[in-house]
């Protein structure tokens, strides 16, 4: 019931699914009145379950938790917890969100707060970054631990074995940065983790790691950042391809590959941002999210179902604290 176009859109990607995965059940929790007449013509891949209550998108975190116990972001949580769900998708109030899951799912062992990672574009293939929103003032221990996670999950997700691990800075030299990321960087050189070091924002783009630890200002800040960035230059190419006649003739000739840099530029590609940490399966989506961008956070969670990756990731801080 969250997210700014309301549930149509939600329906909308889930018939998406539906009909790309025949055997996946999605399971429609939120105001049976509204969800009903969107989902009639659906078959049973769908189903609605009621929830008398919603979050609104300004509440803030702990009433959501106190107060309103049959929220539909509740309800789906609970879902996970008893296992009739493997994972919850919601393009909801994102701290509520969090604080629900946590409250309810809890995390995992060796783990102070769960972190939302999310999946970038870069010249080379795919980067992830946490924290992107949960946690906006981290010690080097959490930072440690996101580390950590981000790595269990890029090398189950992208199949690398020993994932490369960046702590985002002001610069790439030791002296740079504050006393929390300077004592992070120091536990992650003594980890037996393959840590290369201080990256900078522009080394996002350039892939310098696979993986992009920080807080979650500061990720947030870098994420919102690169999506405008994005719409920017799409905004430029369409601008200049309308300029004249010769232009329009030149993006005609230029339409495939005009079309393939479309697609890599696209947010809506990379929408799903992982609750990582939690003791289950939580996918973020963006609260602007239109049907094709939610579809992609629902996908997001069918691979880490498909991986099984809280328990990956257990087995990793096992193996990490061994």
């Amino acid at each position: 019931m969250g997210g700014d176009r309301g549930a149509a859109v939600v329906v909308a990607a889930c018939k998406r699914i539906a009909a790309r995965y025949p055997r996946v059940k999605l399971i429609l929790v939120g105001q049976q009145r509204a969800l009903e007449p969107l989902v009639a013509d659906a078959g049973e891949q769908l189903s609605v379950l009621h929830a008398s209550e919603v979050v609104a998108m300004d509440e803030s975190p702990a009433d959501a938790v106190r107060r309103k116990k049959d929220s539909s972001m509740r309800v789906a949580i609970n879902l996970v917890k008893s296992g009739d769900a493997a994972a919850c998708v919601s393009s909801g109030n994102t701290g509520a969100l969090m604080a629900t899951a946590k409250f309810v799912l809890k995390t995992l062992p060796g783990i102070d707060r769960p972190a939302i990672m999310a999946e970038l574009p870069s010249t080379q293939g795919r980067v992830y970054l946490l924290d992107v929103g949960a946690n906006s003032r981290c010690d080097a221990q959490q930072l440690f631990q996101f580390a950590v996670v981000g790595s269990a999950v890029v090398a189950n997700l992208q199949d690398i074995a020993a994932p490369r691990i960046g702590l985002l800075n002001i610069g790439s030299e030791a002296e740079k940065g504050n006393d929390v990321t300077r004592e992070a960087s120091a536990l992650l050189t003594q980890s037996g983790l393959n840590y290369v070091g201080f990256v900078e924002g522009n080394d996002i783009a350039r892939h310098a790691a696979d993986v992009i630890v920080t807080d979650g200002f500061t990720g947030n800040v870098a994420l919102k950042t690169m999506e405008g960035t994005a719409s920017l230059i799409a905004g430029f190419l369409r601008q200049s391809f309308r300029h004249s006649f010769a232009a329009t003739l030149q993006a005609l000739i230029a339409r495939p590959s005009l079309r393939r840099l479309q697609r890599q530029l696209d947010p809506r590609a990379y929408n799903g941002a992982s609750f990582v940490g939690l003791n289950g399966i939580v996918v973020k989506s963006h609260g602007s999210a239109d049907d094709v961008a939610f579809e992609h956070a629902i996908e997001t969670a069918l691979f880490e179902i498909q991986d099984n990756l809280p328990a990956q990731i257990h087995r990793w801080l096992k193996s990490e604290a061994a």
